[in-house]
């Protein structure tokens, strides 16, 4: 990072994060405080920037309060005042369980989201804790919950780290109203309908919204939309088999182009969510990412250190939001959604652009991707056979005969920004399914396209090493993971070499893989070990499976049933048996077991 890379833009530039700079606007009140697990950076690679900004882009007068003390006498939560409308609190990018522990249960001692990397400056279950300090302090403000921990507790689900089913995340932090997802489209409606003089207890109908009501007689109707009952959740806590199955059913719901409303009985009240917005529309994408951005963290940090997240991706762009790969330990789909939004060429190149102009940018954009790098502007041939469908994956267990995947866009958009003057180096960080460009059902025409995809990636965006995930070896256990065979990975390693020798290229191919899925057992690992050490891995990119909420590998973890089957799963649970998997690894290390 450069000694000073905030002194080309002033202050204001940022929203205000205190009340000096509130004064310094002239503001009496902010309409909106965002209240942020996170470092303020204000780039839209973070949830809570782009949501804040969006509500200043409706005229609306916001301030963020980022990683506010929750230790003391509350100061930092009274310190910006209350505002006129709404708090809107998100525990940050991150679940701040994931971010706080690792899958055996220890604590991190860093934070990627925090300046200098420190860890200790959000707490455990940061939306919950925010918000009961919030209605503790200005019980007569409404508090909406947003971002990735509050949107994948929605409903009932299963806590790793308390080891408890616990009810939708509403009943336990007491707010008004949650919305889940990439919320921008429900966030611009609720402002309108707040600044028509509407209340928080009289908005039933917002997409993307859930809220609780007292009884199911208090549920409005609303037309056009079905509704769908879930078991109570006291019926899913005692019942893990009806846990699981229920998962199915919720599941197979989101992932219909039109989902059902979904309420549920709970001891406190009745839970309602609301259907999802339509998809993201391109030129309603590209909107988002024209915002006013400073694309740094705000000035207060520069004292503090950088903040680890913002340095992986400051000089990066997403294309495209969603992931129709509907991995099994991925919670993805239950957030962004299943189907495609992508952002439009030109969109994409102003933003290389407005990078390129960076004072510390030397030439290197260091992804062009999204949820998974190769999904840009794909989508079903005949969208009336999707209306139809409620599969988790478009490509598992085969690539499905509508879905177009065609890469020629994307090589396009490659070619364009290399030939940017500034640009040096395009990588891609993100990860790619290659199941997509390795079908061998493709017509031959389609599978040349895909060899060009290919060549054009190693040949240009490897950065020395091209990252890929395989996840396991084990057949059965990919069929759980919904993963394809591994013989994939091992075509597309042989071809990755074949085009670095050929063109003398010093490049590797990492395989990332996960021990303690769901699934896998002791002799899974031991394969897995075997088949890796023949193809000459000395593995790094390893991870133990991390239950995280709303995710079938969870469920499964949980219930010990597949809820499409409803047959038993084998389940590493403990801690001799986790690291047991986890050793199968690293046979190369002394003591160690090959």
């Amino acid at each position: 990072m450069p000694a000073n890379p905030y002194t080309a833009l002033p202050l204001s530039a940022w929203l205000p994060v205190s009340r000096e700079e509130i004064v310094q606007r002239g503001w009496e009140q902010p309409d909106v405080i965002v209240v942020s697990g996170d470092a303020y950076v204000d780039h839209p690679a973070f949830g809570p920037a782009v949501i804040a900004r969006l509500i200043e882009a409706q005229g609306h007068k916001v301030a963020i309060l980022p990683q506010p003390n929750w230790r003391d006498d509350l100061r930092d939560f009274k310190k910006l005042g209350h505002p006129r409308l709404f708090f809107g609190v998100s525990a940050g990018n991150m679940d701040s369980m994931v971010n706080h522990y690792t899958a055996a249960r220890r604590l991190r001692s860093d934070d990627a989201y925090t300046a200098g990397g420190k860890a200790g400056f959000r707490p455990d279950y940061a939306s919950v804790v925010y918000t009961q300090i919030l209605k503790k302090l200005f019980p007569d403000i409404p508090v909406l919950l947003g971002g990735v921990e509050a949107s994948m507790r929605r409903l009932t689900y299963y806590d790793y780290w308390s080891d408890q089913v616990k009810p939708s995340i509403l009943f336990e932090a007491g707010a008004e109203l949650l919305l889940y997802g990439m919320a921008e489209k429900a966030v611009k409606h609720l402002l309108e309908r707040l600044e028509k003089g509407e209340r928080f207890d009289q908005i039933q109908n917002l997409e993307q919204s859930a809220f609780v009501v007292a009884s199911k007689s208090m549920i409005t109707e609303v037309e056009g939309w079905e509704t769908l009952e879930l078991p109570p959740h006291e019926a899913l806590k005692r019942d893990k088999k009806l846990f699981a199955k229920t998962f199915r059913t919720w599941e197979e719901n989101l992932n219909r182009t039109h989902p059902a409303r979904i309420i549920q009985e709970n001891p406190q009240g009745w839970l309602v969510i609301n259907p999802p917005s339509p998809v993201t529309t391109e030129a309603e994408l590209d909107s988002f990412y024209s915002l006013p951005f400073t694309r740094m963290p705000h000035p207060r940090y520069r004292k503090r250190g950088p903040v680890p997240a913002y340095e992986m991706i400051r000089h990066s762009v997403t294309m495209h939001r969603g992931c129709f790969g509907g991995c099994s330990f991925c919670a993805i789909a239950a957030h962004q959604g299943k189907f495609i939004s992508s952002r439009s060429e030109a969109s994409i190149l102003k933003e290389v652009e407005q990078i390129s102009n960076m004072p510390d940018f030397k030439g290197h954009i260091t992804d062009l991707g999204g949820p998974t790098a190769n999904m840009y502007r794909m989508s079903g041939i005949d969208f009336e056979k999707c209306r139809k469908c409620k599969r988790p994956s478009c490509i598992y267990p085969g690539v499905c005969a509508n879905l177009n995947t065609n890469h020629n866009p994307l090589v396009d958009l490659y070619r364009k920004v290399r030939a940017h003057p500034a640009v040096k180096k395009l990588s891609i960080g993100s990860g790619i399914r290659y199941d997509l460009f390795m079908d061998e059902k493709d017509s031959l025409s389609a599978q040349r396209g895909h060899r060009n995809y290919f060549r054009d990636l190693v040949l240009h965006h490897v950065s020395g090493r091209l990252k890929v995930a395989p996840e396991h070896t084990s057949a059965r256990v990919l069929r759980y993971m919904r993963k394809p065979a591994f013989t994939k990975f091992e075509k597309l390693k042989l071809e990755f070499d074949s085009i670095c020798l050929k063109n003398n290229l010093p490049q590797q191919i990492v395989p990332y893989f996960i021990s303690s899925h769901p699934g896998s057992q002791q002799e899974d690992m031991d394969d897995l070990a075997r088949m890796t050490r023949k193809m000459g891995f000395r593995l790094e990119q390893v991870q133990d499976f991390t239950p995280t909420p709303l995710t079938l590998a969870t469920t499964m973890f949980y219930s010990g049933f597949d809820p499409y089957t409803l047959k038993p799963v084998a389940v590493a649970r403990s801690k001799e048996e986790k690291a047991a998997q986890r050793n199968a690894f690293f046979w190369y290390k002394q003591g160690r077991k090959k």
